[in-house]
């Protein structure tokens, strides 16, 4: 069972916002012959990030690299809050909070690399990927068993899912 003070923190959570590549992908870059740039990215997670988003909690990617797969996989699931190319994530995540009239401790934030430590130093419920570099460990209040790429945003989900009690009859998490 999920330890209290995590429940609570997932209590709180009203947006999850993502990074891409070591998250939502293994961190694996896939060359095509013309040199174009292939992401594979994870049916399950995505089944996840659906299911949070019928229960309520709104979801944003926010990736450094700008891959139009990204674009592309985000459309697919119905996230509309979708940043590439990002350089500063933290002004973004602060720009799209003022718009969803939400606080930084009201978002989960699931990073894996050096350019995510700054905002999840700065969010309610900051997490991670169990392949993730130690200093994204030691802030993450959470750090998933799966590795980035491989379940781990499902991971996720079903834990808010299930810890947040927002799960409706209709929903079935595994």
């Amino acid at each position: 069972m999920i330890e209290t003070k995590l429940r609570s923190s997932f209590a709180q959570v009203k947006l999850l916002v993502l990074d891409v590549d070591g998250v939502l992908t293994d961190g694996g870059l896939y060359y095509t012959e013309k040199g174009e740039v292939c992401k594979k990215f994870n049916v399950k997670d995505g089944k996840g990030i659906k299911l949070i988003m019928q229960a309520g909690i709104e979801v944003a990617i926010i990736s450094a690299n700008d891959s139009p797969a990204t674009n592309h996989r985000a459309q697919k699931l119905g996230i509309t809050n979708c940043f590439i190319g990002v350089a500063d994530k933290m002004i973004v995540l602060q720009n799209l909070c003022q718009k969803l009239n939400l606080s930084l401790s009201q978002v989960a934030y699931m990073g894996d690399d050096l350019n995510d430590l700054p905002v999840l130093k700065s969010v309610g419920v900051p997490l991670t990927v169990a392949d993730a570099i130690p200093e994204n460990k030691a802030i993450a209040i959470y750090v998933t068993e799966q590795l980035g790429g491989q379940g781990a945003v499902r991971e996720v989900c079903n834990l808010l899912l299930n810890q947040t009690k927002v799960n409706s009859p209709d929903i079935r998490v595994n």
